[in-house]
């Protein structure tokens, strides 16, 4: 017969078990600084360790290794002999991404967002109507219309006509294809401060949150500098900023390229950067111009804003960046698309993108 085991209580195990817990987050938050390069992140570890001493006598650092690789948060590649991270890695950056960021407004998740509309959805509601041209079958309460019916004529001789048939009011929920656009221009890294490493952690927690919430939803992710493609969700720990000029042309023409594939009504794009478009590609010939706000490529990036405009794709521009010069081209580009920009800090990028994205899962489908 099976039952409950009890062991003497060792507290040293327990203790244990929180050091490897609160060393593992830090050494994930390291991991995706270093843009997936295990070595580099043990090694600001060991660092951390000697200044600050996180580690004791009962658990050291060669103990926290052991663990991760019996845990399997990393492993080693055949080739190089290096660690590198597992996919279980990868799944706990997304999720830990997912409540970092959105960790206080998840009472707010229901799993599918509804619209405030009714209609042909999936999301019974406590209303009823009678029947119209349309309805689906399934939508049809039984045992309410043969109540109505035996009111209307009686119950000698049984009789349901289509005045008869009383409906559930359904919630019509949308579908929304995003497309998230992440600068990754040497812009993200300049002055001191990394603007990087938030982004990434924004577009991991956002993919987690559609992928766990809303999975009939789509998410295409893709980064831009001096050329712009397309980089799936198990990237995204892995993004460093490359040498690059801002082509934001070449990021909203992809962008563009995989919403018309999308079949559903509701697209949106989101684009996080920190600075003005310094780049065209002409053939295979780059234009660029880093000083100031070239009409040229200023005039294209409105050009791409007015086509999705046109048809009726909304981009949100997500600014981390304060200077006002870069601001006004923002406020001329979110005008021109009828678009919304947010000036955002570092901090509080996570909660917009949050916010808009279930915003915009309730917008009228037209």
């Amino acid at each position: 017969m099976n039952g409950y085991r009890f062991t003497k209580f060792d507290p040293s195990k327990i203790k244990a078990k929180s050091t490897f817990e609160n060393l593992l987050n830090i050494f994930l938050q390291l991991l995706t600084i270093s843009s997936g390069d295990v070595e580099e992140a043990l090694n600001w570890m060991n660092e951390i360790d000697r200044k600050y001493k996180i580690t004791d006598n009962n658990y050291g650092m060669a103990d926290f290794i052991e663990d991760l690789k019996n845990q399997n948060y990393i492993k080693q590649d055949d080739e190089s002999l290096k660690f590198i991270p597992t996919n279980k890695s990868e799944r706990t950056i997304r999720k830990r991404s997912l409540e970092e960021i959105f960790g206080k407004l998840k009472r707010n998740l229901t799993g599918n967002h509804k619209t405030f509309l009714a209609g042909q959805g999936d999301e019974q509601t406590s209303e009823k109507r009678q029947y119209m041209f349309g309805d689906l079958p399934d939508q049809i309460d039984i045992t309410d219309s043969i109540r109505k019916a035996q009111i209307n004529h009686g119950i000698e001789e049984f009789s349901l006509t289509e005045d008869d048939l009383e409906v559930e009011e359904r919630d019509y929920k949308t579908l929304t294809s995003t497309v998230l656009m992440i600068d990754i221009s040497h812009s993200m890294i300049l002055y001191g401060e990394d603007r990087i490493t938030p982004a990434k952690k924004v577009a991991m927690a956002l993919s987690e949150l559609i992928t766990t919430k809303y999975p009939k939803d789509t998410l295409d992710i893709i980064v831009f500098g001096n050329d712009a493609w397309e980089i799936s969700i198990r990237d995204l720990p892995y993004l460093e900023v490359g040498p690059y000029h801002t082509n934001t042309v070449a990021g909203l023409e992809l962008a563009g390229d995989i919403l018309r594939r999308r079949k559903t009504n509701n697209k949106q794009i989101f684009m996080i950067t920190d600075g003005k478009p310094t780049c065209l590609k002409e053939g295979i010939r780059y234009y660029k111009n880093s000083f100031g706000l070239d009409r040229k490529i200023l005039n294209r990036t409105l050009d791409q804003a007015a086509k999705f405009r046109r048809a009726g794709i909304t981009i949100t521009t997500f600014m981390i960046a304060r200077d006002p010069y870069l601001q006004q081209f923002v406020r001329e580009f979110t005008k021109t698309n009828n678009g919304r920009a947010f000036y955002s800090s570092l901090s509080g990028l996570g909660d917009f993108i949050f916010e808009d994205y279930i915003r915009n899962r309730k917008k009228r489908v037209r």
